[in-house]
């Protein structure tokens, strides 16, 4: 944790809260993170997305 803190810019602390759900994260926030473990921020949303639309039942409009 302390070494995604540090590429990231980011206090230990604000990543921890992260981490722990106690924060949040603004995008700017999310993106640093991403970055610094080298993770693609959008392909995670894109699974979440599709994951999400396979559980949620369609709506009428």
């Amino acid at each position: 944790m302390n070494a995604v803190a540090e590429r990231a810019g980011l206090s230990q602390q604000m990543v921890s809260y992260v981490e722990r759900g106690m924060r949040n994260p603004t995008l700017e926030t999310l993106l640093r993170i991403a970055a610094a473990m080298e993770i693609d921020l959008a392909e995670i949303l894109t699974q979440a997305i599709t994951e999400t639309q396979k559980v949620a039942p369609k709506r009428k409009p």
